[in-house]
C-alpha cells in the first residue's frame, strides 16, 4: 500500500520567483510538498512544486519521474493499493496515468480513505476531528518532517533543492532508526 498526500509550506524571503505559487485552499504562497509513503510511514517518493499545483497535477507529475518503478513491475503479482484523501480525483488521475503509461492500472489501483460519518462518530463517542483509517500515518510522516528545523518553512532557491533537503530528512530519519535497532 502506498498513501499519498500532499503538504503546503510558506516561502521565506530566500526563494525564488519560479518556486512560488499561492495554494488557494490552504491560503500559503510557497510550494507544495507531494510525499507517497508506504505503511511504515517512510517515502516512496517525493516532489515540489509550486503550491498552486493541484494535488491531482502534483502525483501526475510524481508518478510520471518515476514510472520506471511502474514499468519494473510484473503484471503477475497483486495491484499496489494507493490510498489518497479526498482532494484527489480518481477517475482523472487514472485516464492522466493511462495516457502516460497505458498498463499502469493493471498495477495500481486507487481507493479513497473512508471519512467517519457523523453517527459512526457518535456511535464511538467522539466528536470533533477523527483520523481516518491509515491516513494518520502519512499525518505521521508530516509531522517528521516538521522535526527538521530546515522543513518548517522552505528556504530553498529552487524546487529541486527543496525534494533534495525533503529526501535528506527522511534519509537521516531512517539511519537514526537503523542504528537505534542494533
Amino acid at each position: 500500500m502506498i498513501i499519498i498526500d500532499s503538504q503546503a509550506v510558506k516561502n521565506t524571503c530566500n526563494a525564488s520567483v519560479e518556486s512560488k505559487g499561492f495554494c488557494f485552499y490552504k491560503a500559503t504562497n510557497g510550494i507544495k510538498r507531494h510525499l507517497a509513503i508506504d505503511t511504515l510511514g517512510f517515502p516512496f517518493f517525493t516532489h515540489c512544486t509550486r503550491a498552486n499545483v493541484s494535488d491531482d497535477a502534483g502525483l501526475k507529475e510524481k508518478f510520471t519521474l518515476n514510472i520506471d518503478y511502474f514499468k519494473s513491475k510484473p503484471i503477475d503479482i497483486p495491484k499496489i493499493t494507493i490510498l489518497l484523501d479526498h482532494g484527489y480525483h480518481s477517475e482523472y488521475l487514472t485516464q492522466e496515468l493511462e495516457r502516460i503509461y497505458p498498463e499502469i492500472m493493471t498495477k495500481i489501483q486507487f481507493q479513497l480513505s473512508t471519512k467517519p460519518s457523523q453517527q459512526e462518530k457518535a456511535a464511538q463517542g467522539k466528536s470533533g476531528f477523527v483520523p481516518a483509517v491509515a491516513r494518520w500515518v502519512i499525518e505521521r510522516s508530516n509531522a517528521w518532517m516538521e522535526r527538521c528545523k530546515i522543513l518548517v518553512k522552505n528556504f530553498e532557491r529552487t524546487l529541486a533543492s527543496a525534494t533534495a533537503k525533503l529526501n535528506l530528512c527522511f534519509i537521516r530519519l531512517m539511519i537514526k532508526r537503523l542504528a537505534g535497532s542494533s
